[in-house]
Parts: C-alpha cells; sequence; structure tokens
C-alpha cells in the first residue's frame, strides 16, 4: 500500500487532506483513482488507513477508514553526525540511513571539509534533503521522517555533544573502541555518531570530541568511506539491537 506523510493539521474529523508534490504524486505519477486504499502517516506515530474519494488541481480528500500506531520505527534513537563529503555523498548518505532507521542527521563542518556551502543556497540544499528524506522514509515504510539540521561548525557540534543525554562516538580510524563492543556497553536509547570527511579528523579534532564526552570507535582493520561508514554503524546497532 502506498505510504505518504502529512502535518497532523491536515487530519479534519474522519477526514484527510493531502497538499503539495503528493498531490502530483498520486493522480499523474501513481494514477490513483478515487476508492483507492493509501496509507497515510502524521510522523508523530499515528497511521491511518484511507480511501481517496475526490482530488482537484491541489488537494487530494480521503476518508479515515482505520487508525493504528505507526510501523517502522526503532527503539533506540540514532543521530548520524556527518562531516560534509563531496559531491551527492550527503544525499546517498540521507537516503540509505533513512531506510535503515537513523531519526536524525547533522551535517557539519570540520577542519578537512572541502565542501563549503555558501550561506545562500543552504535553504535549497535543506529543501531538498527533506525531500530526499521524507520519499526514503515513505519507501521504506517509517513511521516518522527523520530530521533533518541545517550545517553547522565544528565548535556548535561540539556543544552538541556536550549537550548530548546519550552515547556519542566519533569514528577514528586510528584506534579506538571496537564497534561490537562498543555497542554491548552501552544501554541508552539515544546514541550519536560522528563520521569525518573524505580526510578523517585531526588529532586535534579528536581530542576535542573526546573533553566534549565522545568515544572514540573503531570501524574495523579496514578504512571505509565515509558515505558507508555511517551506513554500516546504523546497520551493526539494529541488527545487535535486533532492530532491524
Amino acid at each position: 500500500m502506498q505510504r505518504y506523510f502529512i502535518d497532523p493539521e491536515q487530519i479534519m474529523n474522519q477526514t484527510i487532506v493531502i497538499t503539495g508534490d503528493d498531490v502530483h504524486h498520486i493522480k499523474t505519477v501513481m494514477r490513483f483513482k478515487p476508492g483507492t486504499t493509501i496509507l497515510v502517516a502524521d510522523g508523530t506515530g499515528a497511521e491511518y488507513i484511507t480511501e481517496i474519494e475526490e482530488y482537484d488541481q491541489d488537494r487530494v480528500c480521503c476518508r479515515v477508514i482505520e487508525m493504528r500506531s505507526a510501523r517502522g520505527e526503532s527503539h533506540t534513537r540514532v543521530t548520524i553526525a556527518q562531516s560534509m563529503p563531496k559531491g551527492d555523498k550527503f544525499e546517498l548518505i540521507l537516503q540509505k540511513g533513512t531506510e535503515l532507521g537513523a531519526s536524525r542527521f547533522l551535517p557539519f563542518h570540520s577542519e578537512r571539509t572541502v565542501v563549503k556551502i555558501e550561506p545562500k543556497k543552504v535553504a535549497k540544499k535543506w529543501d531538498r534533503w527533506q525531500k530526499i528524506s521524507k520519499e526514503a522514509a515513505e519507501q521504506a515504510h517509517r513511521g516518522q521522517v527523520p530530521t533533518v539540521e541545517t550545517p553547522i561548525s565544528w565548535k556548535q557540534l561540539l556543544q552538541q555533544i556536550e549537550s548530548f543525554s546519550g552515547t556519542v562516538w566519533i569514528a577514528y580510524e586510528k584506534g579506538g573502541k571496537p564497534l561490537m563492543q562498543a555497542i554491548s556497553e552501552t544501554n541508552k536509547d539515544q546514541i550519536m555518531v560522528v563520521i569525518g570527511p573524505e580526510g578523517g579528523f585531526s588529532e586535534k579534532e579528536v581530542k576535542e570530541a573526546k573533553h566534549a564526552g565522545a568515544i572514540p570507535l573503531s570501524l574495523g582493520n579496514r578504512i571505509l568511506r565515509t558515505e558507508t561508514a555511517s551506513l554500516m554503524v546504523l546497520s551493526c546497532i539494529f541488527f545487535a539491537r535486533h532492530e532491524l
């Protein structure tokens, strides 16, 4: 059953009104007709089995058949703090990370970050990232769309590490606690994984992150690409906790 996300305010009694890009997808891409059943999630933990009643150019009206608790969400909430990689790699991390179950993406700039997004282009980039995450959440039948933040500085990331209520790991190729050991030793439901850019982190950055409360993490004997690292950690966390 095709899934779409809406805001809770789009639910009025037993009617859900879908607007925006999803109208085009329903009418033109999927060619759904009145009477078609679709699944609608409100992003807060509830989902609705609905039937399309009518549509026009700007909206699709659906009748609620059944409300139930949303499925597809893990108990463990994982934040991927990702130093901005080159090209469209961050979009790949967003898409696949959403499919795997990440709850939040926090891009940042570090010492060896090559990509610098111009301030005037941040809003446009962020809109695209939101769309990618939403579409991936729909495809994966997630109950919620992950939060995608706008890029922050290294100093701001250190502040986030200090205030984070769960476990924070920083991936470091020169040594750290083995991944599976680290997973087994934490009982926190909130985990932040800090991943460096193509050139990795400097020793100074790792020391600063440790001082802020992060634990250096080894991802094994092989050096992974930055777009592979976060996805591997996500998979291992959810596999070890039986939450895949």
